[in-house]
């Protein structure tokens, strides 16, 4: 790089993927491509989980229901979506950013992801330049298009690369960010969700530019310190540091939507045996246990919901199911369910103390590691119980706090 150049104090680069789920299935069948799609929770899927820039310039978005989209979009081609494709083509995508690019990088969702190249700009470049090259570098790799946003912070790069797309490339230089964000509500930045948004439209803050007219007190007496990052997001100075390290989860849960009003019992019970499995799974995959798990039925007006405990700790899926059963028994008076949901609220490392085990748990604990070890080798669920054989068709779906590895890959 020239010894003319300006190096920013600080550089990021926010990369995010367009029409990630829908540009998949465009290259890997050809024959989509060019063509509007419309990604679903699998073949019986209702509802549009993504679509591709086809469909969009004809009114598709996400979260429409299939038959409306096809009253807007005719030609509309249903996909069922493919959530352990999509991971993989992001694993890979991850991996090359940061053998590439730069090795400081948080992975934001299965599809978006920030770069720090701060100390790369004398090795790649300018800050534009790198991303550029990032651009590029995704293309290579994954055959898709993406749209970058360069800044001197977060939040700023993340609204930078949200103003193009698709293919779209915007640079918004440090000394520039707080002009450029002047005029922006301050609900268009990522973080600013409507509560907030409607505490700070009480205090005549509307955009970015009113917030310097509010003393930053209010807002960390009101939010602690998010609320004081709120505070430089709208300045364009975010001192949000990248978030590398991946948290132990505070839960870990899995929820299925039933067909509409679902009053059969055998239904009802194999969808939460199905859960209560998964459940069961993904605590033994990461070496965790919970006493306490949350269990809630969606009806057409409200939860049936409660929080359960076990005697001791457990990752096993039929202890879990047995606090499904009671929950049924004490809550369900026979209404139409829509939704089950299972959470293990309080996952704590597996202390490995077997001898507090009776002879029983103990063959289950053994059981289990078998049957986790063939499905881990040949899919989920290859050996699974008898019930599960009639469990739901829909496929998984990719959490929204996604990761390539760590606690948080789950789909």
């Amino acid at each position: 790089m020239s010894s003319t150049m300006q190096v920013w104090s600080r550089a990021i680069v926010f990369v995010d993927m367009n029409a990630f789920f829908a540009s998949i299935e465009q290259r890997d069948f050809p024959e989509l491509r060019g063509k509007p799609v419309g990604v679903t929770n699998g073949e019986q899927g209702s509802c549009i989980i993504t679509s591709s820039y086809e469909a969009r310039a004809q009114g598709v978005h996400t979260g429409m229901r299939l038959y409306e989209a096809r009253q807007l979009c005719p030609g509309l081609i249903q996909r069922p979506a493919r959530p352990e494709r999509y991971a993989q083509v992001s694993t890979q995508l991850m991996a090359a950013l940061q053998q590439y690019i730069s090795p400081d990088m948080e992975v934001f969702s299965v599809d978006e992801a920030f770069l720090d190249v701060t100390m790369c700009q004398r090795l790649l470049g300018t800050p534009a330049q790198i991303g550029r090259r990032t651009q590029q570098l995704v293309e290579r790799v994954t055959g898709l298009h993406c749209s970058i946003g360069v800044s001197g912070d977060k939040t700023t790069a993340k609204y930078a690369g949200k103003l193009q797309k698709p293919n779209g490339f915007t640079v918004i230089p440090p000394w520039q960010a707080q002009q450029r964000l002047r005029d922006v509500p301050v609900t268009e930045l990522c973080g600013i969700a409507e509560g907030i948004g409607k505490f700070l439209a009480a205090r005549g803050v509307h955009t970015c530019g009113d917030m310097a007219h509010l003393p930053i007190g209010v807002l960390a007496k009101r939010f602690g310190n998010p609320g004081r990052r709120i505070w430089y997001m709208c300045q364009g100075a975010d001192p949000e540091p990248l978030q590398q390290m991946i948290a132990p989860p505070k839960s870990i849960g899995h929820g299925k939507v039933m067909p509409p009003g679902t009053l059969r019992q055998d239904t009802l019970q194999t969808y939460l045996l199905h859960m209560s499995e998964k459940v069961g799974a993904r605590l033994r995959r990461h070496q965790l246990q919970a006493r306490e798990f949350y269990i809630g039925l969606h009806t057409a007006e409200d939860w049936l919901e409660g929080r359960w405990s076990s005697e001791l700790p457990t990752n096993d899926g039929k202890v879990i199911n047995t606090l499904c059963q009671t929950m049924l028994q004490q809550c369900w008076r026979g209404e139409g369910i829509y939704q089950v949901q299972i959470i293990a609220l309080d996952p704590q490392p597996v202390d490995g103390q077997l001898e507090l085990f009776t002879q029983a748990d103990t063959r289950r604990v053994a059981c289990n590691a078998a049957m986790d070890r063939i499905n881990n080798r040949y899919g989920e669920f290859t050996l699974a119980p008898a019930r599960l054989l009639n469990r739901s068709k829909m496929p998984n779906v990719i959490a929204p706090a996604w990761k390539p590895n760590g606690h948080r890959q789950t789909i």
